[in-house]
């Protein structure tokens, strides 16, 4: 039995999921497999669909000893519950309270990456009322624009926009998800997302949807996007973008696992687009087919996670 196995084998697992955020559903879909798996597997497992107001009754009224997080967006991903989590000793799978902040928020991870070195398109970011000038913010960052929220997770609230009309729709529901908006050069390249596991990239997954980009709909809609493993990239290439996937997660202080999303031009440089600090966790999400690609089951995954995770924390 390894040291991190007999830190959990006796304690209560609450598989924490739902939550409060526009992210609710997708939650509650990686939470159940977790959460099955892991009592398959013989652990103490108290399932939680909880929303921002019921987690710490919650958790006292359980005796939950471990929180595995499934949460997605919102203060479960934000560095919010972590903190609640920390206040109240108990440990917790993933990033800490820096690390989800900062990834979460889109502004200043981008200043992170290009601090690091990574390269990231150029964007301008708005606050306040009214619209900007289309026309402005085109010859500035080149059409089509990428307009997106600062800080939400599954690509709500982003659009690709080629015209003024379009340009104010989706600026608008932009805003829906919070007063800042990120306005951003549209790169033109495959999408490539590594998995990272204890700090370390094991493989990534080429995503071709068959919408105009990477939606919420080609994510969560079966049959929109193709998944290619490994990427339809040279060699070489592909070990830069591991590489750089590793790097990202180090730059932002990420802890144990994440998956870091990439664009890969024609040339072969890989764009950063974000770490993702609770990725999908349903057997078919990318982060768990990464693993299984990589020789590492379901079940696998989410005890390297829960165990690694203890450690640390037990260690600290």
């Amino acid at each position: 039995m390894s040291e991190g196995k007999h830190l959990v084998t006796e304690k209560r697992i609450g598989v924490i999921m739902g939550g409060s955020s526009s992210e609710r559903e997708v939650s509650l879909n990686s939470g159940r497999p977790v959460a099955k798996a892991l009592s398959d597997r013989g652990y103490t497992v108290i399932p939680l669909e909880i929303t921002n107001e019921t987690l710490y009754h919650r958790l006292l009224e359980e005796k939950v000893d471990v929180a595995f997080l499934a949460l997605h967006g919102g203060a479960g991903e934000n560095g919010a519950v972590q903190g609640l989590l920390e206040v109240m000793g108990i440990p917790y799978t993933g990033s800490g309270i820096l690390a989800s902040a900062l990834a979460m928020d889109k502004v200043m991870s981008k200043r992170v990456f290009e601090a690091a070195g990574l390269k990231v398109a150029a964007c301008t970011v708005f606050e306040g009322s009214g619209i900007p000038n289309y026309h402005e913010i085109a010859s500035r960052l080149g059409t089509p624009v990428v307009v997106k929220p600062a800080a939400e997770g599954s690509s709500i609230g982003v659009s690709i926009v080629r015209s003024e009309e379009q340009f104010r729709e989706a600026f608008q529901e932009a805003r829906k998800y919070g007063p800042r908006v990120i306005l951003e050069t549209f790169v033109v390249g495959k999408e490539v997302h590594i998995g990272v596991l204890r700090d370390k990239a094991i493989g990534g997954v080429e995503v071709r949807p068959k919408g105009d980009f990477y939606d919420y709909r080609c994510k969560y809609t079966s049959g929109m996007t193709d998944y290619i493993l490994p990427p339809e990239i040279e060699p070489d290439v592909y070990e830069r973008v591991k590489r750089e996937a590793e790097k990202a997660h180090q730059a932002l202080g990420c802890r144990v696992y994440s998956r870091v999303d990439f664009l890969v031009d024609g040339s072969g440089a890989p764009w950063a687009l974000e770490v993702n600090t609770l990725p999908g966790m349903t057997p078919t999400s990318l982060l768990p087919k990464i693993a299984r690609s990589a020789g590492i089951e379901f079940v696998e995954l989410l005890e390297i996670i829960l165990e690694e995770s203890v450690k640390r924390q037990e260690e600290r």
